[in-house]
């Protein structure tokens, strides 16, 4: 039968080693986080343009001003 002998030394640097493993992790999760905040607006703010064109809101200033011209030239 074998003995092991565990070093208390060991699993002090095992265990700072995992620290840093999670603040790494956990830093790389933040910026992503961050980077996923901004992906989701620029789609909400790209469906909202495609719902605005999909529904034809969108005013034609050249033909609103000819239209305007228009109206105004005959009154």
């Amino acid at each position: 039968m074998s003995v092991k002998i565990i070093m208390l030394d060991d699993v002090y640097e095992i265990r700072n080693r995992k620290e840093k493993e999670l603040k790494y992790y956990t830093e790389q999760l933040e910026k992503l986080k961050d980077k996923m905040y901004y992906v989701q607006a620029e789609i909400k703010l790209t469906t909202t343009i495609i719902d605005i064109i999909e529904g034809e809101n969108v005013l034609d200033l050249k033909e609103y001003i000819q239209n305007k011209r228009k109206i105004n030239g005959s009154i």
